[in-house]
């Protein structure tokens, strides 16, 4: 077992079976990534990005659930991934359906002349169908309230501005290798379908179940079997309507601004992730309202110089920066200055 945090390691030992090994400090989570056959990858944030890279190096087959380390660390991440026995299988329940789909026509990249699309859903999250008007004034526990799936905090916060989904957008181009004029995301509430593969001749394929986790779980931990236990199965006869809707970009604007950041390439992911976690907990806190996280990030992004990553330090060094200017633009709302309020330029 691992920590983090070394000063609870002897706490921990307290609490395992005797003759577990435990193991402590910074590196920890990443020693321990090395050995297992399959490592799931869980961890919130940008923290997980040394795990992701662990078991990719040591040639382990990686269920990513943590997007943000191949999002912040895309170009050495896709050169890990090159690592003789690397395997990366999403858990993100997206991009594990546009796994699934694009298996269902002959692979697991998006490549050949019949593909066209891919289609991400987005539950829209708590505000879904309000105004910007309308969300000015909302507070914490109403972004928590998401009314599909039970998250941490972090990443729940992520849905309502669609962050997350602007963020998944970069991660299925760098899993898949479309391109983002090939990546749409439509609003769908009911979160049963969960992306779409959309083909030349105008079939769209589907993956649909009910919203359960242990699904892609099972999938990336049994790939490419399959699991015999079922989870999310629908029935059928009771289902009811699947809606879909176009996301509002001036309501939403983290999405645009990552269809931008990806666009961008380079470390720009790396500083549009680390400015959205500092946005985020300032909001968390009640520093900073919801409105201001787009406002905050893009001030981040307009400032920020992007370069191609040489190596994990460069992607280290991006993530710094992105945090220190997102920083500052948090400390600028608090004390009362203007922020950008526009919807910003980058296209979804």
């Amino acid at each position: 077992m691992a920590i983090a945090d070394a000063a609870r390691a002897a706490e921990l030992k307290g609490l395992v079976p005797q003759g577990t090994e435990v193991l402590a400090g910074e590196g920890a989570l990443a020693a321990i990534a090395e050995d297992a056959d399959i490592v799931v990858n869980g961890v919130v944030g940008f923290a997980g990005l040394a795990v992701t890279l662990a078991a990719l190096k040591a040639g382990r087959r990686l269920a990513l659930a943590n997007k943000e380390s191949l999002i912040a660390g895309g170009p050495i991440v896709q050169r890990a991934r090159q690592t003789p026995g690397a395997e990366l299988v999403p858990v993100d329940s997206e991009h594990c359906a546009v796994h699934q789909c694009l298996r269902s026509v002959g692979g697991t990249h998006f490549t050949g002349p019949a593909l066209r699309r891919i289609v991400l859903t987005a539950s829209g999250g708590p505000f879904r169908g309000r105004s910007l008007q309308e969300l000015t004034e909302v507070t914490v526990a109403d972004a928590l309230a998401h009314p599909t799936w039970k998250m941490g905090p972090k990443i729940t916060v992520d849905s309502s501005t669609l962050m997350n989904k602007g963020l998944e957008v970069i991660e299925a181009h760098l899993l898949f290798g479309a391109g983002y004029d090939q990546i749409d995301v439509v609003v769908h509430p009911q979160s049963i379908v969960h992306s779409m593969v959309e083909l030349t001749d105008g079939a769209t394929i589907a993956q649909l179940s009910m919203p359960d986790m242990r699904l892609p779980i099972g999938y990336a931990l049994s790939y490419p079997g399959r699991m015999t236990s079922a989870f999310g199965a629908i029935d059928w006869a009771t289902l009811g309507r699947l809606e879909f809707e176009v996301p509002d970009p001036v309501a939403f604007r983290c999405l645009p601004l990552a269809y931008e950041a990806g666009r961008q390439g380079g470390t720009a992911p790396a500083c549009l992730n680390g400015a959205n976690e500092v946005a985020v907990d300032g909001f968390l806190k009640g520093s900073l309202r919801w409105v201001d996280i787009p406002s905050v990030i893009e001030g981040a992004m307009q400032r920020f110089v992007a370069s191609e990553p040489r190596d994990l330090e460069d992607v280290l060094a991006a993530d710094a920066e992105g945090r220190a200017l997102a920083t500052e633009g948090v400390e600028r709302a608090v004390a009362g200055r203007s922020l950008p309020s526009g919807p910003g330029t980058a296209r979804g």
